[in-house]
């Protein structure tokens, strides 16, 4: 089953703010560096104490957010640090409203869905500018 969350994108600074929200609304904070994880070889060492990902839970809001991880080139820019958070369950549930989505996207910031260690993993930018990001289970 798919759900939606606002999804914050950081430059650094993403633990600190967590931690904040979570003074705020309460509830479970996760807070996951990429120095931790096995993806921490696709990256500089110097982004190795970033936060790759970070959920707060409560009653409230549920909340995600990540570090700014880009390619160098791109930097954070006002409208960058925000995107709906697609989660869900099998590859083909995330597929279908993916490709709905997609038609129109732009080409030069599109991701389409491939394999992370985590599951699978892809985002774009539709044709209204809105950015979206899938996360689901590993495909079959």
């Amino acid at each position: 089953m798919l759900r939606t969350t606002p999804f914050l994108l950081f430059d650094g600074n993403c633990a600190e703010a967590m931690t904040f929200y979570h003074h705020c609304f309460g509830g479970e904070l996760t807070l996951v560096k990429l120095g931790d994880t096995p993806m921490k070889g696709m990256f500089p060492p110097e982004k190795h104490g970033r936060l790759i990902n970070a959920v707060l839970k409560s009653d409230a809001v549920e909340i995600s957010a990540t570090d700014w991880m880009a390619a160098p080139q791109i930097e954070p820019t006002w409208g960058d640090i925000y995107a709906i958070f697609v989660v869900g369950g099998s590859y083909g549930e995330l597929k279908v409203v993916f490709e709905k989505l997609r038609q129109g996207a732009r080409e030069d910031r599109f991701q389409d869905l491939h394999d992370m260690p985590f599951g699978t993993y892809g985002q774009l930018y539709d044709k209204f500018g809105i950015h979206w990001i899938f996360k689901g289970d590993k495909r079959d």
